[in-house]
Order: C-alpha cells, then sequence, then structure tokens
C-alpha cells in the first residue's frame, strides 16, 4: 500500500496518509468528505484514469487506512497535509477536487500555501464559506444541529452513521437514489475512522470560516452543488461561494441530494472530464463531450451558470 508521510504526532509516531495514484497525464486529486474516505471516489478511480489524467486520492488524517493520532483535526493542519500530499509526490498543473468537507481543504490550501503547484480547483458539495449561522451568515446552519450530531455520535456512532447515511443520499418513503447495499458499504468504510477524528471534524467544518480565503483562489473554478442538498444547505454554501469568487463557474445539480458522487456519478464524471481538459477557464458543456466518452453517462446539463451568475 502507498503512505505519504504527513508529520507526526504528539509521541513522535509518523502520521501516514493513505493514497491511490491511478493513471497518468494531468494530475488530478480527489479530497473526500466527512465521514467517508476516498473510497467514496470509486467511480470516478474507474473513470477518469481513462482520459489523460494522473488521479491521487488520499485518505484524510483519522480515516480509512490513514494514521489516526488523536489530535490535529483542524483545517490549517488538513491544508498541511495535503501540502505534503502534492510536495511528496512532486506534482504539478494539479486540478484539486474537494467533496463537502474536502471543499474545505482546497480554500485553506489555496489560501495558506498560496496556491502552489495548482492550475484548478472543484468544489462539489462543497461546506465553503462558512456553514454556522451568526449574525452575518443568516443562511447558515444552527449551532444546535452540529451539537445534536455529536452528541448522537458520542451515544452511538454505529447508529448515527447509519441514519446520516441516509439523508446524505436523501433516501426517503418515496425516494431511493441510493440501495441499501450501497449504504452499508458507506457504513464499513466510515466505521474505520477514529471517534475522535469523526467528531472533531464536525467542529471543523461547522465552525471553520473561509471567507477570508476565497477570494484569494485566482485559478479556474468550478463549483457543482445538488439544490436537494439537505446537509450542506445551496444556499449557505455553492450560491455563497460563487459570490467570493466571481470568476468561478457554477453547476447546480437540479434536485440532488449531497452524495451526488454516487447518485449522479456519471454527470459528476463527465463535468469533471470536461473541467480538467478545458485549456482555459471557461467550462465546457458535457453535451460538447464526444459521443461516447463516458459510456452510459446521462449527464445532461439541466442549468449552468455563465461566470459569477447564480442559479
Amino acid at each position: 500500500m502507498n503512505f505519504i508521510k504527513a508529520g507526526t504526532d504528539a509521541n513522535g509516531n509518523d502520521i501516514k496518509l493513505f493514497y491511490q495514484d491511478l493513471g497518468t497525464g494531468n494530475p488530478v486529486v480527489l479530497i473526500h468528505g466527512w465521514p467517508l474516505s476516498s473510497a467514496m471516489w470509486d467511480y470516478q478511480l474507474a473513470e477518469l484514469p481513462k482520459h489523460n489524467m494522473r488521479v491521487i486520492a488520499y485518505d484524510r488524517r483519522g480515516f480509512g487506512q490513514s494514521s489516526k493520532p488523536f489530535d490535529g483535526y483542524d483545517y490549517d493542519t488538513f491544508a498541511d497535509d495535503l501540502k505534503a500530499v502534492l510536495d511528496t509526490l512532486d506534482l504539478q498543473n494539479v486540478t484539486l477536487v474537494g467533496m463537502s468537507m474536502g471543499g474545505g481543504e482546497v480554500a485553506r490550501y489555496m489560501s495558506r500555501h498560496g496556491g502552489a503547484r495548482v492550475s484548478k480547483v472543484a468544489f462539489v458539495s462543497a461546506v465553503t464559506p462558512y456553514m454556522l449561522k451568526a449574525e452575518d451568515n443568516p443562511d447558515g446552519v444552527s449551532h444546535k444541529v452540529f451539537d445534536d450530531m455529536k452528541d448522537n455520535i458520542n451515544e452511538d456512532r454505529a447508529a448515527f452513521l447509519q441514519d446520516f447515511s441516509k439523508q446524505f443520499y436523501g433516501v426517503t418513503l418515496l425516494s431511493q437514489p441510493a440501495s441499501e447495499a450501497h449504504m452499508q458499504g458507506d457504513f464499513t468504510r466510515t466505521y474505520q475512522a477514529s471517534h475522535k477524528a469523526t467528531l472533531d471534524c464536525v467542529d471543523a467544518f461547522a465552525a471553520t470560516d473561509f471567507r477570508q480565503d476565497l477570494p484569494k483562489i485566482n485559478v479556474p473554478t468550478l463549483i457543482i452543488h445538488g439544490t436537494g442538498d439537505k446537509v450542506v444547505p445551496v444556499e449557505a454554501s455553492a450560491e455563497r461561494t460563487v459570490e467570493a469568487i466571481p470568476h468561478a463557474e457554477y453547476i447546480a445539480y437540479d434536485g440532488a441530494p449531497h452524495g451526488l458522487f454516487y447518485t449522479a456519478k456519471d454527470r459528476l464524471t463527465s463535468d469533471l472530464i470536461s473541467f480538467v481538459q478545458q485549456s482555459t477557464g471557461v467550462h465546457q458543456s458535457t453535451d460538447d463531450l464526444p459521443t461516447g466518452n463516458l459510456p452510459g453517462s446521462t449527464s445532461a446539463i439541466d442549468e449552468v451558470t455563465q461566470p459569477g451568475v447564480i442559479i
């Protein structure tokens, strides 16, 4: 297995990040969401390397097969871990793709490390710019929601993870966009994480304010978010992120839930291929991809903004 050293813990033990490195060509680094691991990108990892891309996906510290130190679950540290990945593999001209919590890593890395080695960024169902409801952030989520999440994790983490998966994929009595088998697979992956990491990351993505980080992003930027996202509401996230990055392009997936990397996997993969392959910051609709470029894709764009225009 492949591991990258990302510093040491309080006891001097190496912190190692597990990663997958597939394909050749333009490097794309996939950063997973909470409470999953890099395995959430299975479908993208199977397709993107076919399109002249070297695709790297790694497990955040505390999750998956990476080391599980007791602390270090803050965005400055996560950004430094991302830097360790890019530096160790000596990647250049990188496209960073951050899903949910991973979008925060993208924003903080671009600010904290000046966007070194990065040529493009994509935010997918991302927590940026600021999740917590406040006087200057009225569209945010109530602090009580996050407190309840932590209480439920402490009470019965396994039960919380299984219930959360349904909200993650928008599963209801009338809508079944994710199978029981898939959600059971997710449970297996999420339960690999340490209890402490699972808890601490709630504070990290809930309370970290990225509003000063986002304006420092000056590379081509793609924002993708589902309008049916009940985990990270689009009004508090994508619609605010595109205001903070005026040159960004925003694609809203009509009705899609938070876990659109699975429920809209073909469409997301096509949109990422199009974005990475663009030589400029102008995003190409998946309608313009060659027929058959992504077998089985049903990814016609419902709505695509021009830069700076909110859907």
